[in-house]
């Protein structure tokens, strides 16, 4: 036996059973009538659309108003930490303020390039923003403009030609750490490194600024360390601490140093007497930690105002390329380095 079939109500539906014109639903559902259409008037309408379970078509609203009104956030399939997830709720909000829908859209391995733009276009985005994975390039722009795309923005270290550039430096969060650690003496200064390889977009940088600020004063060493975010991985990293001769570990990020400093807690290595400590991110893990951590703080861009900005090259979709600087790195002193 066939399954029964179940047709959606359409306009027409609801336009009969509220008596009015299919137009004059589509101006009530889509709040473009201004003062055209009365209170009574909507309210029945809409009392029609409650009574019927008509819901209006995304695609036909898309149409008439020449855009999906979609915000595509190309990000790695990683787990991301409360600061970005604060950032994202924060961004959505803005976005929904502006009549926009964000939509989180993760990587995609088997593609890169001019196939990944494509597969973004399929959902006709009004806007992209990406870079956190790297995955968008020039001839990419190209596409996403050619399917509507009105705007298209990169959020990471470097631009993209054709797009507009948020520039994120994580260079800048190991400069913090490694300056801030060389100024209190250590030259033999470890940096944790996850090994979970969708992280060294972030990790990577870090390393190198850790370095740069450690290469102006002699005889400074910066080794890097693997760490698996396990209290096996930690507690193995506890046993050959002092083998290592190091002083001083920055950490990839909050999570990672109290992983650590509870395995060097577990192993009597006392911190910061025998191991400095610093992480990243500055959570409130770090300041209820004991000893309380030493952390940078990353300042992510406002995501009201990155909201703004969105909309704005939406609206104004020929203007050129801009670049634009946003967040900071500053160290918090505590009392674990």
């Amino acid at each position: 036996m066939s399954e029964p079939s179940f047709a959606a109500p359409t306009s027409a539906d609801v336009a009969r059973v509220a008596g009015v014109s299919r137009a004059t639903v589509s101006y009530v559902l889509n709040d473009t009538a201004g003062g055209r259409v009365s209170e009574k008037t909507r309210l029945r309408v809409r009392a029609a659309a409650d009574e019927l379970g008509y819901i209006p078509h995304a695609a036909a609203r898309s149409l008439r108003a020449g855009h999906s009104g979609l915000v595509l956030l190309a990000a790695p399939e990683i787990t991301f930490g409360p600061l970005f997830n604060e950032f994202f709720n924060e961004l959505r909000i803005g976005l929904r303020s502006h009549g926009y829908t964000a939509v989180l859209y993760g990587s995609r391995p088997d593609l890169s390039g001019r196939d990944i733009a494509r597969a973004w276009a399929e959902l006709r985005p009004t806007a992209v923003l990406s870079g956190i994975a790297d995955e968008l390039t020039p001839e990419g722009v190209d596409i996403l403009r050619r399917s509507g795309t009105r705007a298209v923005l990169t959020l990471g270290s470097g631009p993209v030609d054709g797009a507009h550039a948020l520039v994120l430096d994580q260079g800048e969060v190991g400069a913090a750490a490694g300056a801030h650690l060389v100024e209190r003496g250590h030259r033999a200064i470890g940096v944790a490194l996850p090994t979970d390889p969708t992280l060294r977009v972030f990790s990577g940088p870090r390393l190198e600024g850790v370095r740069a600020a450690a290469v102006s004063v002699p005889d400074t060493r910066v080794e890097a360390v693997d760490l698996d975010y396990t209290e096996e991985s930690a507690a193995a990293l506890a046993a050959r601490w002092r083998s290592l001769g190091l002083t001083a570990l920055f950490c990839y990020n909050d999570e990672y140093a109290a992983l650590v400093l509870a395995a060097f807690q577990d192993a009597g290595i006392p911190v910061p007497a025998e191991a400095a400590l610093v992480g990243a991110d500055d959570l409130m893990l770090a300041r209820v930690m004991r000893p309380r951590l030493t952390t940078v703080h990353v300042a992510f861009p406002e995501g009201l105002a990155l909201a703004d900005l969105i909309d704005r090259l939406i609206r104004e979709p020929e203007t050129p390329p801009e670049r634009h600087r946003v967040g900071h790195a500053t160290i918090t002193v505590r009392d674990s380095s």
